[in-house]
């Protein structure tokens, strides 16, 4: 049970994080529409597949995957919001 906890922190943290990096990369791109498609199909398609392999075991170590990936959700958000507030301090100073 502790690797499907692992293995959902992984899975969100790459999901959530490259979303937040999609969403950097994006706004200075020529296309950002092909930053986005391009991002969600591989994001989607990693967390897919490992929610697969996780959960065609059992539903208990499923669901404390997708127990990990929320976590993983709130710890991305919180580094995230931290850092950009960082940012935009030192880009008024």
């Amino acid at each position: 049970m502790i690797l499907a906890l692992i293995a959902g922190l992984a899975l969100g943290t790459f999901f959530f994080g490259g979303l937040w990096w999609t969403v950097r990369k994006a706004v200075q791109a020529k296309i950002p529409a092909l930053w986005f498609a391009g991002s969600l199909i591989i994001r989607l398609t990693v967390t897919m597949v490992g929610f697969y392999l996780i959960g065609a075991v059992s539903w208990q170590r499923l669901l404390v995957c997708v127990v990990g990936f929320v976590l993983a959700r709130m710890l991305v958000i919180r580094f995230t919001k931290t850092r950009d507030e960082k940012m935009i301090q030192q880009q008024k100073e």
